[in-house]
């Protein structure tokens, strides 16, 4: 037997391949799948089943592409009902593949699908459970989702069958047996997760709080619940997405690939009022931009980020990038259900400068700088746009937060005659911040190189005292 993680980071989700005497299983497969055909291929197997733990929010799955392209059988299990061919699991069914087989765990909580698939090795040994998004390293799956899709659910209810599923189908497993989470730390899909991607299901039940010996329902349901933030915007298309069906990725890619140059890129923004997103990273972008484009660096949490601050998966987007990722950009938009990318600037930013197109530049300073800077103009205002759990924790004395995540809501707060230093942890959050702004009219707003590690390294303005953040949310 063969089984191998496959980590994808800017998503913190974790797919698997796992093969046995020329026959394989993918559970939980990304949008893009070339990668788990070469593996395949690599190994000589056919793909049998694909498996799905339940029906995702924060990406859209690639099982249509995969079942189509290999003949494999979609798996899920039981109350799912998906608008395609798929089959429908019971409780304890079990799947056979090669010399090895997986049994159906219903483990409803998360969602009312949310399945687990226990793994058996050629001799009939329990040695892994692949939990989807019932069970994380260190957490468990945010119980809140599904009430987006199914309005008459309430996450006290999923909560409390949350409870029962860790309780009579995993707890009563072997300690040895390890654990195969769909997301690692970073993932909105769970509050509090462990860095760790795989685990011993025994040092889960020392170490997660939701696994504890004695603990009651309701005190679950109470410590589960407890600062839970209203999740990303874009989840439910991307529910809608899994759950219906989608364009192909090779449809989604080939409606991307229109290289404009810079004279047709500029008519083509203005006649479909296209977004033009530049995913170059953010001091490239401070140094020098296409006027009103909106900036999300690739090397980044890039499509989670669109996902949360792009309302409509269905605009029309035009891109920006380093020349050769073009193919990169249009697929990770796409696995969280932005398939509308409808061509690219041809030779980047450098062409639209050498065509003499119109620029826009943002201000970025060192951190070394933002004390003086302030000092000269009390009037300043420092915003911080790490999420509340962040600024709660640590913070420049005197800052505001407003969390990217939540920009949209917190508009009506901001002056534009006032003039506002923006930082983040580090950089990426505060440009993209910043961009959407200036693409709304906002001017007198200036970026601290580094964020907030390079502030407090400065040393020259008042931190407050750290505390130790209750969620990652």
């Amino acid at each position: 037997m063969q089984l191998e993680q496959i980590y994808t980071g800017c998503l913190a989700q974790g797919a698997y391949y796992i093969e046995s005497n020329g026959e394989a299983v993918v559970i939980d497969p990304l949008r893009e799948v070339e990668p788990y055909l070469k593996r395949a291929a690599k190994d000589g197997a056919r793909i049998k089943y694909v498996l799905e733990t339940h029906f995702h929010a924060d990406f859209v799955s690639g099982h249509l592409d995969l079942a189509e392209k290999t003949g494999a059988t979609i798996v899920y299990g039981p109350t799912a009902q998906p608008g395609f061919q798929a089959h429908i699991a019971q409780d304890g069914e079990v799947l056979h593949v090669g010399d090895i087989s997986l049994t159906v765990l219903h483990t409803p909580g998360h969602t009312l699908e949310s399945t687990c698939f226990l793994l058996k090795n050629e001799v009939g040994e329990d040695v892994g459970l692949f939990t989807g998004d019932t069970l994380f390293i260190g957490d468990v799956g945010r119980p809140d989702l599904a009430q987006k899709v199914v309005p008459d659910l309430t996450q006290d209810k999923l909560a409390r069958l949350l409870y029962d599923s860790l309780r009579t189908k995993i707890m009563p497993l072997a300690d040895d047996i390890i654990v195969y989470p769909a997301h690692g730390s970073g993932s909105a899909c769970g509050k509090n997760m462990s860095r760790e991607t795989t685990d011993t299901l025994g040092n889960q039940k020392k170490f997660n709080y939701a696994l504890r010996p004695g603990l009651t329902e309701d005190a679950f349901v109470k410590e589960v619940l407890d600062g839970l933030t209203p999740p990303p915007a874009y989840f439910p298309e991307n529910v809608r997405m899994n759950i219906r069906g989608y364009d192909s990725i090779d449809t989604v890619l080939e409606r991307g690939r229109h290289a404009l140059e810079p004279g047709a890129f500029e008519a083509a923004a203005n006649e479909t009022d296209a977004l033009v997103l530049d995913t170059r990273d953010a001091q490239s972008f401070a140094r020098g931009f296409v006027p009103n484009s909106v900036n999300i660096g690739i090397d980044g949490s890039f499509a989670p980020w669109v996902g949360t601050l792009i309302p409509d998966s269905r605009q029309a987007i035009l891109l920006i990038t380093d020349e050769g990722r073009e193919d990169e950009v249009v697929t990770r938009l796409a696995r969280v259900g932005y398939d509308h990318t409808i061509g690219y600037l041809k030779g980047g930013f450098t062409a639209w400068q050498q065509a003499g197109k119109p620029i826009d530049t943002i201000e970025s300073i060192p951190a070394q700088e933002l004390a003086s800077r302030l000092s000269h103009d009390p009037s300043a205002v420092v915003l911080d746009v790490r999420k509340a759990s962040e600024h709660g924790s640590e913070h420049l004395i005197g800052s505001e937060n407003i969390p990217l995540d939540y920009l949209n809501d917190h508009l009506a707060e901001l002056d534009r005659s006032k003039t506002y230093f923006v930082h983040c942890a580090g950089g990426y959050r505060s440009m993209i911040f910043i961009s959407i702004l200036r693409a709304r009219g906002y001017r007198n707003l200036i970026d601290v190189k580094g964020g907030f590690k390079a502030i407090k390294e400065a040393g020259q303005l008042p931190v407050s005292a750290y505390v130790c953040p209750s969620t990652m949310l």
